[in-house]
């Protein structure tokens, strides 16, 4: 055997055991850090050829391999915009320049600058906005993401477009002819730009099955129908579709407002006494004091008056081979031809985990499996150096032969 190659080996054993004591290293001092997955070094012999009676030594390589796949514990915080994922899948993040990365650690903050969601290693979180102009997601593209920020929403509000008008009218009210009004309700709606508009409903009764509903607005004219026929069968149910009432839904326009959709299918005619309610959609102008976070991944933007809006859904991008994917610094991961191309999708959809809000997921690191490595490295590290100090030694006494 060559002394040189008994040299080589000592040496590569050495760098070997010095890889592995870099990746348990760097394992504890992130065993703290959100979203973190560990790294392991990995040894495969690499043997040279040798001739019977002579033995050529090798070495050993080394590979580091990262557990990116490997589920990390989840714990609750007191922050709502603190997310964590719960099975396959990883949060879509940007950098300053906007190159997309995937990462695990949902410590999102709002950025006061730009009011985007950042995480502490200041990567932002990235979604598809909802509503006008929503864009359809690809598959395999992050083609139409752009970051969570709830600036545009600080103040917004929304014309009613639909309300329910339902409940009991009595059946025991005596018909008279002509029609008198018996019964008056209002519903309070909204214009385009946020005005409350008071709609009133007044209920007059024609004979044993029907009654009369006119709407109309001290605000201005309504338009469109603003009067119909409630026709009830003898089981006291709204008798839909029928001669007189084709429809539930009575449409007239607000004034400075969209068109208003009143549906009044859950009427009835029962012997109760009149009770009714009522409710339509739309919102004065609001402020947002608050973000609710889906385990769907809709972010919700909250109004001081309790409307809840969907501002944007948050996407979940995976990989073939999570394990494969490249670390960058941050915490962040980049695709490779060994991990695969993106594929993306929403929480709780075609395999992807789900996502929770108030929660973090740690790091995938044991410490007590780490000082074992450590000892395991150390221990082998020495025994390499005392082999290339075993070796120099022999070649020391093969050069002083020659004097």
């Amino acid at each position: 055997m060559s002394l040189y190659g008994v040299l080589r080996s000592g040496v590569s054993g050495m760098n070997a055991q010095s890889n592995k004591l870099g990746t348990v290293a760097e394992n504890i001092q992130n065993s703290s850090t959100n979203g973190y997955k560990r790294a392991s070094t990995e040894f495969s012999s690499l043997i040279l050829p040798s001739s019977e009676g002579n033995y050529n030594s090798g070495s050993v390589t080394s590979r580091v391999r990262y557990t990116i796949a490997d589920q990390g514990p989840i714990a609750y915080t007191t922050s709502a915009s603190d997310l964590a994922i719960s099975g396959n899948g990883f949060f879509v993040v940007s950098d300053p320049s906007g190159s997309p990365y995937l990462t695990r650690a949902g410590n999102f903050v709002k950025d006061g600058r730009t009011g985007n969601l950042v995480n502490a290693a200041g990567f932002t979180l990235m979604g598809y906005k909802l509503g006008a102009g929503a864009v359809n997601p690809s598959l395999n593209s992050l083609d139409g993401v752009e970051p969570v920020n709830m600036a545009s929403f600080a103040m917004q509000a929304s014309g009613s477009t639909k309300a329910t008008f339902k409940g009991n009218l009595p059946d025991s009210t005596v018909a008279q002819i002509p029609p008198v009004v018996s019964q008056r309700s209002s519903l309070q709606v909204y214009d385009k730009v946020g005005n409350p508009i008071k709609v009133d409903i007044a209920l007059s009764k024609i004979n044993d099955t029907q009654w009369n509903i006119t709407v109309s607005s001290a605000s201005g004219a309504l338009t469109g129908t603003t009067s119909m026929t409630l026709e009830f069968d003898a089981d006291g149910k709204l008798n839909v579709p029928s001669a007189t009432m084709p429809t539930s839904i009575m449409s007239f326009g607000i004034p400075g407002g969209e068109t208003l959709a009143l549906d009044m299918a859950g009427m009835t005619q029962l012997a109760g006494e009149y009770n009714v309610v009522g409710e339509a959609n739309g919102n004065a102008p609001s402020a947002v004091k608050d973000v609710e976070f889906a385990a769907d991944g809709t972010v919700y933007a909250v109004y001081e008056d309790g409307t809840r809006v969907g501002a944007y859904r948050i996407p979940l991008a995976n990989v073939s081979s999570p394990d494969n994917l490249s670390p960058r610094a941050g915490n962040v991961y980049e695709t490779t031809a060994a991990s695969g191309g993106y594929q993306v999708g929403f929480p709780e959809m075609s395999g992807f985990g789900s996502i929770a809000s108030g929660a973090l997921e740690g790091s995938n690191v044991d410490i007590g499996t780490e000082l074992t490595a450590m000892i395991e490295a150390q221990t082998s590290y020495t025994a390499n150096s005392k082999v290339f100090q075993t070796g120099s030694e022999l070649l020391d006494v093969l050069m002083n032969l020659k004097r």
